[in-house]
C-alpha cells in the first residue's frame, strides 16, 4: 500500500520524464529505468551508508550494555534527528527517535529539550527542591548527561528555552502531588508540557525582529517515539508514526517482535475514531480526508503543527500576514485538530528481550518489524567473527569453550559488512532481495537525484538498544 501510494506520486512528479513508461511500471522496475544513474562501487556504497554511524558503550551498572545508530537522508537537510541521554538524578537512561515534517525545526528543537522535561518530571519533590536552590549558583546541577549532541542554539533562544524550562520546573517543585506517582503520568506531562512551551515562545516573540525562530518551529511538527529504561522498567512513548520494536528470542531459538508504540495515523481506527468524535458530524467527511488530517497531515499526532492547533481567528490575523493564505488548512472550523499527547506503554524487561530497535518511519516503509529484529539478531550472531575470540572468563571449561567455538563456526556463515546494526539494516532496508543484498538495487537508490528520491524513500533514523540478560536475569 505504501509503495503503490509512493509510485503513484512519482508518477504525477515525473511525469515529463517518463510519462508512458511509469504507467505501466512497479516501483523496482522505475528504479532500473534510471540507467544513467552512476554505478557506485561496494566501497562507495559502504562509505555512504557507513557516513553517520555512531556506537556508544554505556559505562554504567545498568541493563542497557550499549547501543548503535545510523541516519540516512533524503530531505536535504534531513528532517530526521536522534538523542540519547541518561539522567544523572535518578538513574534511568532515555533513547528517541524523532521524524519532522515541514522542515527540521521544530524535531532538532524537540530532540534538544524534551529529555530535560522528562527528566524534571521523573524528580522526586525533594530534588527538584534540590536542584531549583542550585539553579545559577556556582554548584548548579545537571539533570542529564547527553552522549551524543552536537547542536548548540543561539544565545537569546538558548536564554528563552532555559526560561521556560525553568518556569516549569518552579511549577513542579512548587506543586504538592496528592496521588500515587507514575511514569506514564510524568513523561506525558513532559510531552504536553514543551509542546504548550513552543506554542507560547511562538506567541511571546511574535512581534519581535527575530520571531521567525520561534514561528518557523511552532508551524513544523515532530513525531517521536522515546524510550526510559530504568532496571528492568521499560517504557515507551510515541507521537506519530515513529516505531518502537522490542527483540525477543524464545527457548527455541527464534525471534520475535514486540510492537511497543502505537501508530497514530489512519491504519489506527481507534485513533481515527477519537478525532471524529472530538468534532461535529458535519464535518465527518473532513477531518479526516485522503488519509489525512484535513488532507494534508499524516501523523494524527505531532508536537508543533501549531496551524492545527491555533485557533482560526489567530492564525488569520497573527501567522497570515507572515506566511501567506495556506498556513490556514482548508475546512478549519473547530480546533484543535491535533494532540501532542503521547500514548505510553510499559514492559517489564526478561532476559529473553535483547534489544528495542527504534526507527523513523523511513525504515518500516521497507521492512518490516520482524524482518528487522531477524537481521539484528543474525547480526549479533555473525557479528563475533569480526572480532578475535575472547574468553569471558579466566578458568571456563571446555565444554563451554566449545560452545563458543560452535558458535563462531554458526557465525562465519551470516558474516555481516558492517559491525553496526543500524548500517546493517540500513542496507538491507535499500539492497535486500529475497536472495541477499543487491549492489545495483543499493546503488540506484543512493544515487537516485534529488528531485525524486523523496518519492522512493524517507529520511531514516535508527537507533538499536543492547540489552544485558545476565544483568535482567540476576534482577528476577
Amino acid at each position: 500500500m505504501v509503495m503503490h501510494f509512493r509510485f503513484c506520486r512519482l508518477i504525477e512528479k515525473c511525469s515529463n520524464l517518463c510519462t508512458n513508461y511509469a504507467k505501466r511500471s512497479t516501483g523496482d522496475n522505475f528504479l532500473r529505468f534510471y540507467v544513467a544513474l552512476p554505478r557506485l562501487t561496494p566501497q562507495e556504497v559502504t562509505d555512504i551508508l557507513q557516513t553517520n554511524e555512531f556506537n556508544k558503550e554505556v559505562n554504567s551498572t545498568n541493563i542497557v550494555k550499549h547501543y548503535e545508530s545510523n541516519q540516512l537522508a533524503s530531505n536535504n537537510p534531513i528532517e530526521d534527528t536522534r538523542s540519547e541521554a541518561k539522567c544523572l538524578l535518578t538513574g534511568g537512561i532515555l533513547f528517541g527517535v524523532f521524524d519532522g515534517h515541514g522542515g527540521g525545526a521544530c524535531a532538532q528543537v524537540v530532540s534538544k529539550r524534551l529529555f530535560q522535561y522528562i527528566s524534571a518530571c521523573l524528580l522526586p519533590q525533594d530534588l527538584l527542591k534540590q536542584y531549583m536552590e542550585s539553579v545559577d549558583t556556582r554548584n548548579e546541577l545537571e539533570l542529564i548527561e547527553t552522549y551524543e549532541d552536537n547542536v548548540e542554539f543561539v544565545t537569546e533562544i538558548r536564554d528563552l528555552y532555559r526560561s521556560s524550562f525553568l518556569a516549569f520546573t518552579k511549577e513542579l517543585s512548587e506543586t504538592k502531588s496528592g496521588s500515587e506517582f507514575l511514569v506514564e503520568d510524568a513523561i506525558e506531562k513532559a510531552f504536553l508540557r514543551l509542546d504548550s512551551d513552543l506554542s507560547n515562545e511562538a506567541l511571546s516573540e511574535m512581534n519581535r525582529r527575530d520571531s521567525a525562530r520561534t514561528l518557523s518551529v511552532a508551524m513544523s511538527g515532530a513525531v517521536a517515539v522515546v524510550a526510559h529504561i530504568k532496571g528492568q522498567h521499560l517504557h515507551v512513548a510515541g507521537v506519530g508514526d515513529c516505531q518502537a520494536i522490542l527483540g525477543v528470542l524464545s527457548e527455541d531459538d527464534t525471534w520475535t517482535a514486540k510492537a511497543l508504540a502505537v501508530e497514530h495515523n489512519t491504519d489506527n481506527q481507534s485513533e481515527v475514531v477519537r478525532i471524529l468524535s472530538e468534532h461535529p458530524t458535519n464535518e465527518k467527511m473532513t477531518v479526516i480526508k485522503m488519509e489525512r488530517l484535513l488532507g494534508q497531515l499524516a501523523p494524527l499526532r505531532a508536537l508543533g503543527d501549531f496551524r492545527y492547533k491555533w485557533s482560526k481567528e489567530f492564525l488569520e490575523t497573527k501567522v497570515v500576514p507572515f506566511l501567506g493564505e495556506n498556513s490556514i488548512p482548508p475546512n478549519y472550523h473547530t480546533p484543535p485538530y491535533l494532540t501532542a499527547k503521547p500514548e505510553i506503554q510499559y514492559h517489564r524487561l526478561r532476559p529473553c528481550d535483547k534489544f528495542l530497535i527504534l526507527g523513523s518511519d523511513g525504515l518500516w516503509d521497507l521492512m518490516s518489524p520482524l524482518q528487522a529484529v531477524k537481521l539484528v539478531g543474525e547480526h549479533m550472531r555473525g557479528k563475533v567473527t569480526l572480532t578475535p575470540l575472547k574468553l569471558s572468563r579466566k578458568n571456563m571449561k571446555l565444554s563451554e569453550i566449545n560452545k563458543k567455538l560452535l558458535q563462531r563456526k554458526e557465525g562465519l556463515k551470516m558474516k555481516p559488512l558492517d559491525s553496526n546494526a543500524a548500517t546493517h539494516l540500513l542496507r538491507n532496508a535499500l539492497g535486500g532481495t529475497e536472495f541477499g543484498i543487491d549492489h545495483g538495487k543499493l546503488s540506484q537508490y543512493l544515487t537516485l537525484p534529488s528531485e525524486v528520491v523523496r518519492v522512493f524513500r524517507d529520511d531514516i533514523t535508527i537507533t538499536i538498544v543492547y540489552l544485558d540478560s545476565n544483568f535482567i536475569s540476576q534482577s528476577l
